[in-house]
């Protein structure tokens, strides 16, 4: 009860953070396209996961994290430096994810920071973004490489990886039970709690983490931020990996290959860059 009432009294700062996305995204949609990388077709199998159901069930583990961060005192207020930071950075990536998924048009995005150690950060199906203070601190995060790390976690829920990954592990280890359940035939909202409760761990496949290390790059350079910043993001990325509380690493391993794809695919989006930049 009492996280709600503090949610409340925050409230007015996450609505100015949603008009300017809302305004910002009205101005995008003029913009002309000078490149875009390429991405295969969503998996087909996502449909067994109803959207609404899933992104639900995210907002519910996200508001349950939020009220546990908020009870030990470690979530971020709202006047927060670091929070400004990724706020500001997501108003300017935000609109830029329509074309990824037209469902993002009624998402309500939300962007929070919790006082951790962990080199991690994460964006639910539904638009809602946490960071870590430890992938910030740890790394050194400037601006580019944090808006290339919210660019990667935004994809993921743009390109509906969670709905997939779930409906291939729910469609192999439960069968006919869970196809009952999705078809209105068995307790939804108890599916819709356990859907919720895996959110925090799914590992994706190599072909989920390259397209979002893709699209990410791209939202990242449409939202002017340095498409280069990328590399240095996994290159950093590479010289922690030996060490202790990378959950991060633990769901998006690094790799030599990754900063290659990364690499080649800088040059199709360097454009969207200079022109953002010089939008101011």
């Amino acid at each position: 009860m009492c996280w709600m009432c503090d949610a409340r009294a925050a409230l007015s700062g996450r609505r100015g953070f949603l008009r300017a996305a809302t305004a910002a995204a009205g101005a995008s949609a003029l913009a002309p396209v000078w490149g875009q990388v390429q991405v295969g077709q969503p998996s087909a199998l996502r449909s067994l996961v109803p959207a609404a159901q899933l992104e639900s069930a995210a907002s519910q583990q996200y508001a349950q994290l939020l009220a546990q961060a908020r009870a030990k005192g470690a979530l971020a207020p709202d006047g927060h430096p670091q929070l400004r930071r990724l706020r500001t950075i997501a108003q300017r990536l935000v609109p830029h994810a329509l074309p990824w998924n037209e469902r993002a048009r009624q998402w309500r995005w939300e962007v929070n920071l919790i006082g951790s150690k962990q080199i991690n950060a994460f964006c639910m199906p539904g638009g809602k973004i946490a960071f870590f203070t430890g992938i910030l601190d740890q790394l050194q995060l400037n601006d580019d490489e944090a808006a290339m790390v919210m660019g990667h976690e935004m994809a993921h829920a743009l390109r509906e990886h969670a709905r997939s990954r779930i409906a291939k592990t729910q469609a192999t280890g439960l069968g006919l039970s869970l196809g009952a359940q999705l078809l209105g035939l068995g307790d939804l909202g108890r599916l819709a709690a356990d859907l919720g409760t895996q959110l925090l761990s799914l590992k994706f496949s190599r072909e989920d983490e390259t397209e979002a290390d893709l699209v990410g790059l791209e939202l990242a350079a449409r939202g002017a931020y340095d498409p280069r910043a990328s590399v240095a993001l996994w290159q950093k990325m590479a010289q922690v990996a030996g060490g202790n509380g990378l959950e991060f690493l633990s769901t998006h391993p690094s790799g030599p290959s990754r900063i290659r794809d990364l690499e080649a695919n800088i040059p199709k989006v360097e454009e969207l860059y200079e022109q953002a930049r010089r939008a101011g």
